[in-house]
């Protein structure tokens, strides 16, 4: 099959000023894709990109920005709102915004899911994509993540594939690994608290939004097999992981940078892995290894 050339390939990025959007902007103005860029506020979106303006959900809005494109990259979830507004936003916001491109002839949707759909529980051991996901009481984040990956599953018409990352590393104002859970380990003593036998599967940003843009320009060709690529017109899932790591390596790197004292104690923990092989099989190997990554956390917070 012959890909595109993709400075031929358009492609639109919703929430492409968050941190995982605007990275993935960045990697497909790299490989010369034009870009629309949608934001809430006027003025955010990033430098080279066609700047998009409103809300992705608006069915208008959403057919205006998808009309020409080739393929679509939704960032969107609201993960620190109520139940509620995940789900109107998450699930049914992401699910229209869909059904939008598929009408407009989009061929293509990169949705950004999470590894927290996963069940983890202690003693689940190794997950992979076939692996049991959570239950409706396991929070709103994961649920509704969940719901809208089986939303998207519901909308025919175009190949659509599930990036599921566990942790996120990476600098950014809203960075959760980062930023906010360091802010809150500086300020909350129960923050620092933890089993360091407990599995912290991650991957960096960087790597993360490379894979986002080769999908999205068809770097990475379709295939029959799940395990050989994207199914054409089907809904695939991928899990996005990076070399093994506790939390001892993450909330170890976190309290010595800051200066606290962790807490650490036995408890029933998860320790298996996010598995990844998936990802390697469709060509995708994560360049910013454990080291470098916490290296980089560790002199942003000192």
């Amino acid at each position: 099959m012959n890909r595109p050339d993709p400075s031929a390939v358009t492609v639109v990025v919703t929430g492409a000023n968050g941190l995982v959007g605007s990275r993935t902007c960045a990697a497909l103005l790299e490989q010369g894709a034009r870009v629309r860029a949608m934001v809430r506020r006027a003025g955010t979106a990033p430098a080279g990109t066609e700047e998009l303006v409103g809300d992705f959900a608006d069915p208008e809005v959403a057919r205006a920005a998808a009309t020409g494109a080739d393929a679509v990259v939704t960032t969107v979830h609201p993960m620190g709102s109520g139940h509620d507004v995940q789900r109107r936003v998450g699930v049914e916001g992401t699910s229209a915004f869909a059904e939008a491109a598929r009408d407009a002839g989009v061929s293509r949707l990169v949705h950004l899911s999470t590894a927290a759909v996963y069940d983890r529980s202690p003693g689940v051991g190794d997950v992979d994509e076939s692996s049991q996901l959570v239950g409706d009481d396991a929070g709103a984040y994961p649920v509704t993540k969940r719901d809208a990956e089986a939303a998207l599953a519901g909308v025919d018409g175009l190949t659509r594939v599930l990036l599921r990352p566990p942790a996120i590393l990476g600098r950014g104002d809203s960075s959760v690994w980062n930023t906010l859970r360091p802010a809150d380990v500086r300020d909350d003593p129960v923050a620092r608290r933890a089993d360091p036998r407990r599995s912290w599967a991650w991957v960096h940003v960087e790597d993360l939004s490379t894979l986002a843009a080769d999908l999205a320009t068809e770097r990475v060709p379709e295939a029959d097999d799940p395990a050989a690529g994207p199914v054409p017109l089907g809904c695939t899932a991928l899990n996005v992981a990076a070399q093994p790591a506790t939390w001892r390596d993450y909330l170890g790197t976190v309290t010595e940078a800051l200066g606290v004292e962790p807490t650490w104690v036995e408890e029933p923990s998860w320790t298996g892995q996010v598995r990844a092989d998936r990802a390697h099989a469709w060509g995708w190997r994560p360049r910013v290894d454990l080291t470098t990554a916490l290296r980089e956390l560790a002199d942003d917070l000192r």
